[in-house]
């Protein structure tokens, strides 16, 4: 681990600043592939990773687990650090170890935020993961079928996705919804023509 991946967990700005002055690698990996701003996200330290960011730190830079700062900030729903990333180029089409974009594990753990935040962004809505699931099909055989997974249901419809879209056993979302007593979810499935 460097300097600058010390300073960015401690959310040193100033550190970063002098660092960087000094001719600190931006893209200097430690043991586990992660650069600094990956670091900073990990820890949520805001004001560290938008000074990397500004400094042009790579959003999309993966660790040996293929996240990236731009995948791990939609996943956890760091809604400052996902914005900083999506206005710095963030590949939209990327994916994560699973071979999911963002928004299927923001829907899956029921950030709804970041879900709206990666659907306005334009991340593909019915891009299947190597489990067979989409955003919609993790938000409902993931989740607890609380008010949080249902709104995301909703916006995901509303959006456009494809309720008829099922699983790689041929289970449609509606199916799921119904075996797990997610009544919310079912009426705005089928309403959405599920």
């Amino acid at each position: 681990m460097t300097y600058l991946h010390h300073a960015a967990a401690a959310n040193d700005v100033e550190a970063i600043h002098a660092l960087l002055a000094k001719g600190a690698d931006l893209e200097a990996r430690d043991g586990e592939g992660r650069t600094a701003l990956l670091v900073a996200t990990h820890e949520n330290r805001v004001e560290a990773a938008a000074a990397l960011i500004e400094a042009g730190a790579d959003v999309n830079a993966r660790d040996h687990i293929h996240d990236s700062p731009y995948l791990y900030a939609g996943a956890r729903g760091l809604l400052t650090i996902l914005k900083l990333t999506l206005s710095h180029g963030a590949d939209l089409k990327s994916t994560n170890r699973y071979g999911g974009t963002a928004l299927i594990p923001a829907a899956e753990r029921g950030h709804v935020e970041a879900v709206e935040m990666l659907i306005a962004a334009g991340v593909r809505l019915d891009h299947v993961n190597r489990l067979g699931w989409t955003a919609l099909l993790e938000a409902i055989i993931l989740s607890d079928g609380g008010p949080r997974h249902v709104e995301i249901v909703k916006r995901l419809l509303a959006a456009g996705a494809d309720p008829r879209l099922a699983d790689a056993e041929g289970v449609t979302p509606l199916t799921h919804a119904r075996q797990r007593g997610y009544e919310a979810m079912v009426k705005l499935l089928q309403a959405a023509g599920g």
